[in-house]
């Protein structure tokens, strides 16, 4: 199965969209298709062996409505660009139009008071010609083509309300004589024909901005990428086009300079400012090794990096494609108003034929008059506009704001899913903890065979950049922990890296063992400075015939604190034990309580046994824990969860979270963690923070309050406005509605709805 978004050309209602998705979910090979009104575009998937992008584009124009099929070249960046300048000359045009139609209109209206009667019905006509042509003529040349196709639309209503109105119009002004004859008095309706032009049109253009404030995040996020580059070619640094850089090409970037590219730190250190991506403010440092992403700002220092992924594979662009991808995607509850959207219009039609009837019946006076005014106000105030962006709108609102907090929301189900959560369940590692093991104790073994305990991070003093002499008889922490990195210093192991990354963080030079083997399950064996090492466990000290037997107190207690404990040996002769642990990140106490307040049920689940769970999971302030759990494990209590009638929401980062990932209701990866695990889940957290799940959450509530406002005051404004334009309070009041004012009640119900999502762009979510 594979997908393709085509752009639609003509749709102007919720009617529309529902027509051309009808149309698209009956051809042969499509197994789905989603249609929308705001982005103007069909997300297809389809079965590749039975049809194709060009294919299903012709079914498209098929239902009346123009349809291209992407060039497949150009980035998610290319593509939001285009359509910001779509949207641009779509306000311009409206706006011009409105403007020119009003100017019309007030002319009309003043010219009773300056043009003779014989030839003032003569000069309107010519003015509402003029403005039907022009700035009408889209409506028409629409309805006339959704006919043409056997459907309605936004534009059917209102060429049929203003053309009937034309058309009485311009009987009277031709043949005045046949309504004298008949006792009626030869009224014209051009003014009318003439405003509701315009404020149709002017509806378009408030709703044309609006759109461009709705995608405002992505537009920001298209800006963010650089025009040019400099590049170091043939011994120079020039500037180039951005889009002109080579994989492999190493770029220069000095202070203040936006990234161009993505790539790796090769030489040089600077701070860079990823708020962008991540939403996080302080800056991160760089140094060689390092990856540095397009887009982001270099704060301090010069650095040279090596271009890797470009284009439509840069993060910056994945970022803008996943953002326009949940913007086309469709929210469950979009249905109700598609379901009403199919039958609208065709029903409005009749409504409105209803009302001329009965007015024709029961007027007392001007029965032709007030039938033709009542149905046409009937299909002026009923286009469905509103209801075609209730949902839209708050999605695309959402997902940008979203982007803004660093929390990458993969679409409009994903947004009504997450404001159902009720449980959220957390890895352990790399999501409540660091995820990288740190050394936080040293307990040495003394001279007199006594042990002390030393906090590492408590020693500011230790090696002060100085490399130790060689171990003597009295080890101090210094020592211990310079000679064991020396000896992990060959190791890839995750404990590995903790004890040389101590090393190195006190100042410590870690030497080259002159021998190294990996005992695996046990530790690590070797030759360091001539003398014989061991690092590791109780077994790789047993297996050596080093007594520990001093040490085994210490080591209980480290255990007893979550930590692992490593012994270190030189000669057969125990120096000490290293606790080591993987401390909770520093935002996780706030999230977990965060997500307390918001009435959200907390589970951790680890490999870790049971034990070492309790001690995270207290300190994190969760209160239940499930521990010892393989990948399977975790698929099952989620299960289970669900099974009790649970909505979940799983939280991790790991190759081994993406199965429970996937099976979560809402499936939440930690960004900083694996692409895996990011695929596989349905909300990226960019920040690597578990603050940005509980906003996620709330955002979504939030968003969904916004969707069941917006469709709540489109369908009360059709169900209140059209018995009111029909006529029903005239006989108790002798209310009529006109035209006029039916026009200017439907661009305002469209305008509510937008500036209504549009709050979502100030949405405090924590």
């Amino acid at each position: 199965m594979q997908r393709v978004t085509i752009a639609v050309d003509g749709m102007t209602c919720a009617g529309c969209a529902a027509h051309v998705q009808g149309a698209l979910q009956q051809a042969v090979g499509v197994q789905d298709a989603a249609v929308n009104l705001l982005l103007r575009s069909a997300a297809i998937a389809y079965d590749p062996a039975l049809t194709s992008p060009e294919q299903l584009a012709d079914t498209v124009r098929k239902t009346g409505y123009g349809a291209e099929v992407p060039s497949g070249s150009s980035s998610a960046i290319a593509e939001q660009a285009e359509r910001d300048r779509a949207l641009d000359k779509e306000f311009r045009s409206a706006r011009t139009k409105a403007a020119v139609s009003a100017v019309a209109g007030a002319v009309a209206l003043a010219a009773p008071s300056v043009v003779p009667q014989p030839a003032l019905n003569y000069l309107l006509l010519v003015i509402t010609v003029a403005v039907m042509a022009w700035a009408g003529r889209d409506f028409y040349v629409r309805a006339w083509r959704a006919a043409r196709h056997g459907s309605t639309d936004m534009n059917t209503l209102i060429a049929i309300g203003t053309g009937a109105a034309f058309l009485y119009s311009l009987a009277a002004t031709l043949a005045p004589r046949l309504f004298t004859a008949h006792g009626l008095v030869p009224d014209v309706y051009y003014e009318a024909v003439i405003f509701i032009t315009a404020f149709i049109l002017a509806g378009n253009a408030v709703e044309a901005h609006a759109k461009r404030r709705t995608s405002s995040a992505l537009r920001s996020l298209a800006d963010l990428q650089p025009r040019t580059a400099r590049v170091a070619r043939d011994g120079k640094e020039i500037d180039v086009p951005a889009e002109q850089v080579a994989r492999g090409e190493t770029v220069i970037v000095r202070p203040g300079e936006r990234v161009p590219v993505d790539g790796d730190v090769v030489s040089g250190r600077s701070a860079v400012d990823e708020s962008m991506i991540t939403g996080e403010p302080a800056p991160v440092e760089k140094q060689a090794g390092d990856r540095v992403i397009g887009g982001t700002i270099n704060r301090t220092g010069t650095f040279r990096y090596r271009a890797t992924t470009l284009g439509a594979d840069s993060v910056l662009a994945r970022i803008v494609q996943l953002m326009r991808d949940a913007q086309r995607s469709r929210a469950p509850i979009q249905r109700l108003a598609d379901r009403v959207s199919a039958v609208f219009v065709p029903t409005v039609v009749v409504l409105a034929i209803v009302t001329f009837l009965v007015w024709i019946i029961a007027s007392p006076s001007a029965p032709l008059v007030r039938a033709l005014a009542a149905s046409v106000a009937v299909l002026i105030i009923a286009c469905p506009c509103a209801m075609g962006l209730a949902v839209p709108t708050a999605v695309m609102v959402a997902s940008g704001r979203g982007a803004e907090l660093g929390v990458l929301i993969k679409g409009g189900e994903t947004l009504q899913r997450a404001g159902q959560v009720d449980t959220v369940v957390v890895d352990k590692t790399g999501t409540v903890t660091e995820g990288r093991p740190t050394v936080t104790d040293v307990v040495l073994v003394s001279a007199d065979a006594t042990a002390a305990t030393l906090t590492a991070g408590a020693r500011q003093d230790v090696g002060a950049g100085v490399a130790p002499s060689p171990l003597n008889h009295s080890p101090d922490e210094r020592e211990v922990l310079r000679a064991a990195a020396s000896l992990e210093s060959a190791s890839e192991h995750p404990l590995a890296d903790a004890v040389t990354r101590a090393a190195r963080e006190r100042g410590l030079m870690p030497g080259v063992p002159d021998t190294f083997t990996s005992e695996p399950g046990r530790g690590v064996s070797g030759t360091v400075e001539g003398r014989a090492m061991l690092v590791g466990n109780e077994r790789l000290m047993a297996d050596g015939g080093v007594d520990i037997g001093i040490m085994r107190p210490s080591a209980l207690r480290l255990a007893l604190q979550g930590k692992t404990p490593v012994y270190v040996a030189a000669d057969g002769t125990l120096l000490g034990v290293l606790g080591i642990a993987d401390p909770i990140k520093a935002t996780t106490r706030e999230a977990i309580s965060r997500m307390g307040s918001m009435h959200l049920d907390v589970v951790m689940l680890t490999g870790d046994t049971s034990q070492s769970g309790q001690r995270i999971a207290r300190e994190a302030g969760i209160q239940r824990v499930v521990g010892g759990v393989m990948p399977d494990g975790k698929v099952a209590e989620i299960a289970r969860l669900q099974s009790g009638g649970r909505v979940v929401a799983m939280i991790g980062d790991g190759v081994n979270d993406a199965p429970a990932l996937a099976r979560a209701d809402v499936g939440m990866a930690i960004g900083t963690g694996t692409d895996i695990a990011a695929d596989a889940a349905d909300i990226v957290l960019m920040r690597g923070d578990l603050r940005s799940a509980a906003q996620a959450i709330a955002l979504s509530r939030r968003t969904m309050r916004i969707m069941k406002q917006n469709l709540f005051w489109a369908f009360a404004y059709n169900v209140v406005a059209i018995p009111i334009a029909a006529g029903v309070l005239y006989p108790a009041f002798h209310i009529l509605l006109s035209p006029i004012l039916a026009s200017a009640a439907m661009a305002l119900s469209s305008v509510t709805v937008v500036l209504n999502s549009l709050r979502l762009r100030r949405a405090q979510v924590g």
